[in-house]
């Protein structure tokens, strides 16, 4: 059996192949709910109720998905360039660091500037994370997948020794974590009384800003050309060493700002558990956005209203919220397969 590129896929295989993703992964959560002896159709049904049925639950959903926007967008761009960056992990950690060295009130800084700067202090940070992967990939020809991932376990490892010592709370009871953040650090509420903060709408201007560069500049042309081959790019001139570190930056920067969004406008300090994994779902909200910026948002929303759901799921009937992951997972593989079949025709021989 050999595998033969379709010059035009079509609109149906384009579409019909990831449609069969979504309906195999359906199945799949639908088998895993009767295999955890529960009827399948009331844990999809408590699974949605618990994501979206009400107000609080609809606000939950949309908390959990303003890292995760953040995450797929540094995904999206790193991956748009081949550039493997699975690192955002680490990323978001330099983030969150940066956010509580200037927000605890240890820097001096007016208000109206305080914010601001913390943010791009963040993304900052985050870009020279991955400035150095990116490095060795241009200069020694490094595998940027190995030295990202390492660099996930290194920065925790960091983050532990701050949490231990220079930025331990010294009120904090022995916990490891840091000093809270003033309240000029803190991002608004987007209402009185409800948990989701300004950082959701700064998630959503970071996708909207991601896409006007990917489609109607030349950086997000280069980088598109980049991705599609690096040799020819090469041939016709472009800069491509160049636009990789331009790409790392702007992925970096993005992947700092969920940790930034997370301290500033939901926990108010840090600690290790800070991140639940986000960056490495936000390489699972990228591929299901098809390494769409715009799709990325509802990508992230997907993903966040299974978790949330989940969460509510398992409180009602017990069933174990690893279904959620199990059922990511499953749903990332099917539309993997499908984005192949969809441009590829099986023939033997």
């Amino acid at each position: 059996m050999r595998l033969e590129p379709i010059a035009d896929p079509g609109l149906g295989r384009t579409l019909g192949f990831p449609a069969a993703a979504l309906a195999a992964t359906l199945a799949f959560a639908m088998a895993l709910a009767m295999a955890a002896g529960a009827d399948p159709l009331v844990v999809l049904g408590l699974m949605i109720k618990g994501a979206a049925g009400s107000k609080f639950a609809l606000l939950e959903t949309l908390n959990r998905a303003t890292p995760l926007i953040f995450t797929g967008l540094a995904v999206a761009v790193a991956f748009r360039a081949k550039l493997w960056n699975i690192g955002a992990e680490a990323q978001l950690y330099a983030g969150a660091i940066i956010a509580v060295l200037l927000g605890t009130g240890a820097v001096a800084l007016p208000w109206p500037l305080l914010l601001p700067l913390s943010a791009l202090a963040a993304a900052v940070a985050g870009s020279l994370v991955l400035l150095g992967p990116a490095t060795l990939k241009l200069r020694f020809g490094v595998d940027e997948v190995v030295t990202t991932l390492l660099f996930n376990f290194i920065m925790l490892l960091f983050v532990s020794y701050l949490l231990e010592g220079p930025m331990k709370d010294p009120a904090g009871m022995g916990w490891p974590k840091s000093q809270r953040l003033i309240a000029d650090a803190r991002l608004p509420r987007i209402a009185d009384g409800l948990r989701l903060h300004w950082g959701f709408l700064l998630a959503l201007i970071a996708a909207a800003g991601v896409w006007i560069v990917q489609t109607r500049t030349t950086l997000g042309y280069e980088m598109r050309a980049v991705g599609l081959n690096p040799t020819a790019a090469r041939f016709a001139g472009l800069p491509v060493g160049r636009i990789m570190i331009k790409t790392a930056l702007l992925s970096g920067g993005l992947a700092a700002l969920a940790g930034w969004s997370e301290v500033a406008g939901l926990k108010g300090s840090l600690t290790l558990d800070l991140s639940p994994g986000f960056g490495y779902t936000g390489i699972i909200v990228a591929m299901l956005a098809l390494l769409n910026p715009l799709g990325v948002v509802v990508s992230a929303l997907f993903v966040a209203g299974v978790f949330v759901g989940a969460d509510s799921m398992s409180r009602a009937i017990g069933v174990p919220t690893y279904i959620a992951d199990a059922l990511l997972a499953a749903s990332l593989l099917f539309m993997v397969l499908a984005l192949l079949l969809a441009r590829v025709r099986v023939r033997r021989g």
